[in-house]
């Protein structure tokens, strides 16, 4: 009977007085008054001619559609990759000039810069050879000429897109303890 009257008596102290064991996480206090309004990042309406101005100006001179969509860093990327095809021709077209100033000069009976090292048959691979180089310089500078145009209209198609900060796809890598093998992947990651 006295047990009874204890459990009642505590039963009546803990719905009378309301005991907690952490606080009210869901209670606001103070509320703060933003006295500015937050806006999205600044909106700037699809303007569906970008995309062909970006590649027109890319055409006219590479790198200033990159430059148009603010892509500046891809400048010196398209520069790079045209100049180096031009370096490429200059230099197999003075090589293939050489060798077939050699080859007219042993088929005119003249002495040759070569004089015996080199047959006939060398001098007429050579020529073949950097010709061939040559067209495929011709082929890398045309390529990365077209890569820029392509990259300017398609990075400007692009903008439009809003990328959030909740969505991420980042390469993954796990050591698995059984086998000792790493274990490669892709993780998509989104934030609520």
């Amino acid at each position: 009977m006295k047990t009874n009257r204890v459990l009642s008596f505590l039963f009546f102290l803990l719905f009378v007085f309301k005991l907690t064991a952490q606080e009210d996480s869901l209670r606001i206090e103070n509320p703060e008054v933003l006295d500015t309004i937050t806006k999205e990042k600044d909106y700037k309406p699809y303007n569906a001619l970008a995309p062909a101005k970006a590649a027109f100006y890319s055409a006219i001179l590479p790198g200033l559609g990159q430059a148009y969509n603010g892509r500046y860093w891809k400048i010196p990327l398209v520069y790079a990759g045209i100049g180096t095809g031009v370096y490429f021709y200059i230099n197999n077209d003075k090589e293939w000039n050489r060798y077939r100033d050699a080859y007219k000069d042993r088929l005119a009976g003249k002495e040759d810069e070569f004089g015996d090292r080199i047959s006939t048959d060398a001098l007429i691979r050579a020529q073949e050879f950097y010709r061939r180089n040559k067209e495929i310089s011709i082929l890398v500078i045309a390529g990365f000429y077209v890569l820029n145009i392509i990259d300017a209209n398609v990075d400007a198609h692009l903008q439009q897109f809003n990328v959030s900060e909740d969505l991420s796809l980042k390469p993954n890598m796990e050591f698995d303890n059984f086998t000792g093998k790493s274990k490669y992947g892709v993780s998509l990651n989104y934030r609520f």
